[in-house]
């Protein structure tokens, strides 16, 4: 979609409408498209990379501007910037039908990748699939909610997994066995992907147990070998469920 503004001239491709109606008027602004999400879940802190310009329109399409008596009636101020931010965080992404179902067919696969990485199976101890865990939240009819994070619908996927199959949190426990010169500045690149040191022991090398998300664990290994150049080490001791009060992300 091209759209020309008759005021500049400025031409807008790939946009992203956000629409809010307020004092009986409906406002619109131009976005970038992805960035909408990515502002409203944190990731993107520029505005400049979210508005494809600080203008607020009633018909983005046409290229229509909102006159700057109705914007300070409905919105107390004529600060665009300002208006912008409150149509970003309030208004309502347009989207269309296929859009749509694209977006909601990529949360549902982020969803079961997260419970896929976050859980094992209790019996075996092993992990399961993606595959198997997206349909195990078919065969229970799991449908995304699009105004909740993949990470909070993951928990409650897991919730609702309980009941039909056999499945658990787990957390790895490592040993990680860090050469003392590189040992200071790993543990500090290390220390986002641990979720609990349980013992620390420095001699002439650092040792440490700690339990990780089995999501991490590929990065903590490439991370240890890389680093280190293949003189550190890192053994899997075993795997530990995790309790229903210790759930969160």
């Amino acid at each position: 979609m091209s759209i020309f503004t008759p005021t500049n001239q400025i031409r807008l491709t790939n946009v992203a409408v956000v629409r809010m109606k307020k004092g009986g008027k409906r406002f619109e602004i131009a976005c970038y498209k992805n960035k909408v999400v990515n502002w409203r879940a944190g990731a993107e802190k520029d505005l400049d990379e979210v508005l494809q310009t600080h203008t607020v329109f009633v018909n983005v399409s046409k290229g229509q501007v909102a006159k700057k008596e109705d914007l300070t009636k409905s919105f107390g101020t004529d600060d665009l910037t300002e208006i912008c931010k409150q149509i970003l965080a309030k208004g309502e992404l347009q989207v269309s039908d296929k859009e749509r179902h694209t977006q909601l067919e990529t949360t549902f696969r982020d969803i079961a990748t997260i419970v896929a990485e976050k859980c094992v199976n209790p019996e075996t101890k092993r992990p399961y699939t993606v595959n198997l865990i997206e349909g195990a939240m078919k065969d229970i009819h799991y449908s995304v909610k699009p105004n909740k994070s993949s990470k909070q619908q993951a928990l409650e996927v897991i919730r609702q997994l309980k009941e039909s199959m056999e499945i658990q949190r787990a957390h790895m426990r490592l040993r990680l066995v860090l050469p003392a010169k590189e040992a200071k500045k790993l543990k500090e690149k290390l220390k986002p992907l641990l979720q609990v040191v349980e013992s620390e022991d420095f001699d002439e090398q650092l040792e440490m147990v700690c339990l990780v998300d089995p999501g991490c664990f590929r990065e903590i290994d490439e991370l240890i070998r890389c680093e280190t150049r293949g003189r550190g080490s890192l053994e899997v001791l075993s795997l530990k469920d995790v309790e229903e009060g210790e759930e969160k992300f």
